[in-house]
């Protein structure tokens, strides 16, 4: 899938992760819509790239649907990347007492039941495009995390709803490659990103010490490579791909 002239959806774009996809993208010269919850936050990187924006709430169908109309205005969607998630600590019980269930079904609904309702909008849009050159319609890139691999103490939620991601990557895949459509989920280690500003200086910095190497937080724009070389390599499909720094997380 070529990226210049291309129209890609970046859902949480308006930071972190996202925003560094966003920005690379329309760099490479994809014509881009920004969606993120923040719609001010949105439309000063859409400024910045001279990209269009949408304030966009994953775990609302309607809201996402109308993201991926936005994003057909400006031409055929082939690209739509979804960063959008929160990681709420949630633990099954709490000072002796049961966890609300509703703790819980936040993050899901925002992490998975998101990334579905991204997918499902996505696809749907790109099956009625006609495929480009190398015989793409499009490309679908979802985020995981090695969370979903070895979620830690306080991630139930995050963790489940993290695998939950990589889990159905390859079922999509394959039920849109008669579309012509690829799916890859990239499970990120410890990022730079506001998600992880927000935790306390010792946790921070005991994580840090736990990657092999690079010796250190991962850059956004880091990410936003992988994605770039995802989107122009046609043999990447179905699967999910850890950007980890060779770290492995342990119980806590």
């Amino acid at each position: 899938m070529q990226i210049e002239g291309s129209v890609a959806l970046v859902v949480g774009g308006a930071s972190g992760l996202g925003e560094a996809t966003a920005r690379r993208l329309a760099a490479r010269g994809a014509r881009v819509l920004v969606a993120d919850l923040s719609a001010e936050r949105a439309a000063t990187v859409a400024g910045e790239i001279d990209g269009a924006h949408i304030a966009c709430d994953v775990a609302e169908a309607a809201s996402v649907e109308a993201a991926v109309a936005a994003a057909g205005e400006l031409g055929e969607l082939r690209i739509a990347v979804d960063c959008a998630g929160i990681a709420t600590p949630t633990k099954l019980i709490r000072k002796g007492v049961a966890t609300p269930l509703e703790d819980f079904a936040k993050v899901i609904a925002v992490n998975l039941l998101g990334t579905i309702n991204v997918l499902r909008c996505a696809a749907a849009a790109m099956a009625r495009t006609e495929p480009v050159a190398d015989g793409d319609r499009g490309v679908c890139v979802s985020t995981a995390s090695i969370a979903a691999y070895e979620g830690q103490i306080g991630q139930v939620a995050y963790a489940a709803s993290k695998a939950g991601v990589a889990g159905l990557t390859l079922p999509v895949a394959r039920e849109l490659a008669a579309s012509a459509i690829r799916v890859v989920a990239v499970a990120p280690g410890l990022f730079e990103t506001p998600m992880l500003a927000g935790l306390p200086a010792p946790a921070r910095e005991s994580l840090i010490a736990t990657t092999l190497h690079p010796g250190r937080l991962g850059d956004p724009a880091e990410y936003a490579a992988l994605v770039e070389h995802i989107v122009v390599n046609p043999m990447l499909n179905g699967e999910t791909i850890r950007l980890d720094g060779a770290l492995r997380m342990g119980p806590s």
